[in-house]
Order: C-alpha cells, then structure tokens, then sequence
C-alpha cells in the first residue's frame, strides 16, 4: 500500500477509535502512525490497540509507527469549599501550602518546587489561561498575587508559568513507568512533554537509549531560548501548540510554529505539527475553511506529519477527520506553489560527503525525472537525509531492520520496507529496481537514483550513487 502524498497523519487512539474495526479503517483512511496518549487509559488499553496496530501491519504488509506520548507534569491547584469560586478583578489571591480546601482567598498548591522558582513579577495562568494572577510577593510556602482576569475556578484546575524555568523534570515517576512498559511493547516514538532545555531531551535519552526515537515537544515558551540545541539532540520534533498556546499570545504561535519548522528543516529532522487541527470536527463531519487552510498552512511550510488529537480519540467522525486530512495533504501537494515553497526552504548541505551525494541524487532525480530515489539505510540516517532535500520523486527507504522501516513512517516523502540483508552493491541495485517496481513506485523503463554506503551497516557511510533503469525480468 502506497500513499501518493508526502506529507504523513499522525492520529490519536482513543474511547472513538479502540475497536480492530475502527483502527483499521483509519489506517485505510491514510494514517501512517499511530499515537498511544499516556495522559489517559491504562496500560492494558494500551496494549490491546498496539496488538491491534500490529496486526493490522501484518495484515496489509505495511509497516506502521507508533507514538506513546508522555503525560508529563501536570501542574494543577487543590481544590475548594465549594463546587467552585469566582475570582474578581484586582483582588487578592493566595497559593499555599495549607492542604486544607481553599475559598475566594486561597487555595493549596500541591507542588512545593514551584514557590522556589517564582519571584515577584511573574505571571500565573489558570485553567488553561482563562485566569491570570500577577506574583506580589512569593515566600517559602505562599505565593500572594492579584487577579488580572477574573472568572469562575473549580477543583484541580492545571496552571502554567509562561516566563519561569521551573525546577521540575519532564520524567515523573507515572511517566517513567510508563515509558518502560512503553518501551517493553515495542514503541517506535517517545513524545516528551514538558521539555523546557536540552538536559530535559539528555534526561530522557539516557532512559531510552536506542529503543525508540525521541520527539521533543515544544509547548513551554522557555524551549524556544534553546531551540537549535533542542532539536539537535531530538529526533524529531513537535510543535505542541495547545499549551505554547496558553504560555505565549495568541499571535506570537504562528511566526514560533514557523520559526521550528525552519530550524527542523535546516538540521534534516522531521517536524510535527499538532493540537486543535481540526478541531470542529470532534463533534461535526466536515471542518470549517479556517481549519482546512490552517492544515493547508503547516503543508505548504514543510511540515513532515500533521497530527489528529481529539478528532480521532474521543470524536464522533474519526475516520472522516483522517480523510479530510488525507485530502487536504493531497490537494496542497499538487499546488504548483507547494513544489516552489520546498525549493525555497533548501539548507545547503554539509561539506560531507553523505550530504554530498544525497544532494546529488536529488539534482539528479529531477534532471532525469526518476521515478524514484531508493535509500539503502540500517540506522535511517540516509532515508532522513534524502527527505531534508525534498526531492521531488518520491524516496523508497530499504532497511533489513523492521523497527526503521517504522520509525520511517513518520518523515516527508519516505515509503518506507523492511527487505533482506544485503552485502553487495550489484545487490542493492538489483533490489532497488526489483522494489520499486513491486511497490508502485516505477515502471518498466523507468530511471531509479539509488544511494547507499559501502561497506553496508555502517552508520553515516552514505557514499555510492548509481543510476539504474527498470528492466523486463529475464526469462
């Protein structure tokens, strides 16, 4: 199964999208990875979707990514006397440490890191932004602030700090357990929330080693000082624009969201775009023309993956959120313009010679019009490099490893197999040919650009660039 689109569709499984039925609907609907949120359900739940995703592979022959998500900390307030209390403009309002329930004075804050970290001057911001507190004074134990936008606040309601670098580690002890039942099933992607610097990516990296690739997510405004070295150590990122949404203006979320596509693009490291998507379509079967133009946007910017949350996990039309999406993809894709935008977001490549023939190959498909570009890879590392360039054949990723060839599912223009061991160029030519004739991607005549490193299995070796010709088999 190939899709004929670039682009990839992250979507999210959930109460909507549990069932064999449904799961695989969806993949046919155009889902390349599925995320697993570990903010709800429990392991066993889990469990049975990604046995289910599995089948569903081996089923249609297709490899298939997964995506756990963290939860991450989850900062939220106690609770109250009363069902809830209305805070008024210009009063005064106390976060303690008295676990006692709270009233329109006060209420308790369950997390003693956080009177450290804040000073007088900081802002906090209260379900979901909907309340605004300014810091008058902050001691060991109380923090006393005035309300700056008024409104109603109930039990547990999460706050955020948009300017404070918060002395708190992405890896709670649920996300810990979490991650090593995450890892024991066989996840190909760890999304890590809460990431506010690099040692956050480091911490994460020391825990999961080479089991699975790590996606930074960008939801902490405080990330974007160390932007460059965050995607550095990723393996991917995404740009969480929920919570960067809360933290930071309105305004300022689309000029950041494109300022980490850039950065994503120029170090060769796939991008996703999430949150809100489509959002109308939670509870409508079609979305709205802002929605449309807002995937459109991420696309025609290079996104590799757009992400569903919501509108494939507890919605009432998940697998038309999917197709819309598919078709969105699809119809940006085809705009001349697209093609010109791709062109335009080019970074040069590095004075290696891996970048070097990666690059060629890409001048090359274009001056033949391949049919493809065929990447022999053991780690990724060449498949990756050959969609930074964003040619315009599609690239067809052959790796004797399947845990790659799902990993693989996520970047821009990979259709992406799981094949045999190879020892010999000669071989990877014959494969090359031989394959993208099998999966769709050439026809007999055809010219294929092939890439590999020689010896094989050597990470980074990308040194070989052949031009071969789909040929009739022998008799």
């Amino acid at each position: 199964m190939r899709r004929h689109r670039c682009a990839k569709i992250i979507a999210t499984l959930g109460p909507a999208s549990s069932s064999a039925d449904i799961i695989e609907k969806l993949f046919l609907a155009g889902v390349d990875v599925f995320r697993l949120n570990f903010s709800h359900g429990i392991h066993a739940d889990h469990r049975e979707r990604y046995n289910i995703i599995r089948d569903i592979e081996k089923k249609n022959n297709r490899p298939i990514g997964v995506l756990m998500d963290l939860q991450g900390p989850k900062l939220r307030i106690g609770t109250f006397q009363k069902e809830n209390v209305s805070l008024k403009e210009g009063q005064m309002f106390v976060l303690d440490d008295d676990p006692a329930p709270g009233d329109e004075t006060r209420v308790f804050l369950p997390h003693p890191e956080i009177f450290k970290a804040l000073k007088k001057g900081a802002d906090l911001l209260l379900d979901d932004g909907r309340i605004r507190l300014h810091v008058i004074k902050a001691t060991h134990g109380r923090i006393e602030t005035r309300v700056i936008t008024s409104g109603p606040l109930s039990d547990r309601k999460g706050f955020n700090i948009p300017t404070v670098a918060l002395p708190i580690s992405p890896m709670m002890p649920k996300d810990r357990e979490d991650l090593a039942f995450g890892l024991e099933l066989g996840v190909d992607w760890v999304a890590l929330s809460f990431v506010q610097c690099p040692e956050d990516v480091l911490e994460a990296r020391e825990l999961i080693g080479d089991r699975a690739s790590i996606i930074s997510k960008l939801e902490k405004p405080l990330a974007i000082d160390h932007l460059e070295e965050i995607v550095r150590l990723s393996d991917a990122v995404m740009v969480a624009r929920g919570d960067l949404g809360v933290e930071m203006a309105p305004e300022e979320v689309p000029s950041i969201q494109k300022l980490i596509l850039r950065a994503c693009r120029k170090a060769g490291k796939p991008v996703v775009v999430a949150t809100q998507m489509l959002d109308s379509m939670v509870k409508s079967p079609s979305p709205t023309r802002a929605e449309a133009s807002d995937v459109a946007t991420a696309i025609y910017d290079g996104a590799d993956a757009v992400m569903l949350s919501a509108e494939s996990a507890s919605g009432e039309y998940p697998v038309e959120s999917v197709t819309i999406m598919d078709r969105i993809i699809s119809r940006v894709e085809a705009d001349p313009f697209y093609r010109k935008m791709q062109d335009t977001g080019l970074s040069q490549p590095e004075p290696t010679t891996s970048d070097a023939i990666t690059a060629a190959a890409r001048q090359v498909a274009h001056t033949l019009h391949a049919a493809a570009i065929v990447t022999f890879t053991s780690t990724g590392g060449t498949t990756l490099r050959a969609a930074r360039e964003r040619p315009e054949a599609p690239i067809l990723a052959i790796t004797p490893e399947l845990k790659i060839a799902r990993k693989l599912t996520l970047v821009w223009g990979v259709h992406s197999i799981k094949s045999r061991e190879i020892s010999t160029f000669s071989e990877a030519v014959n494969d090359a040919c031989l394959l993208a004739e099998k999966e769709g991607l050439a026809q007999l005549n055809d010219r294929i650009v092939v890439t590999a490193g020689v010896p094989f299995r050597v990470c980074g070796s990308t040194n070989i660039l052949r031009i071969a010709r789909i040929k009739a088999p022998r008799d």
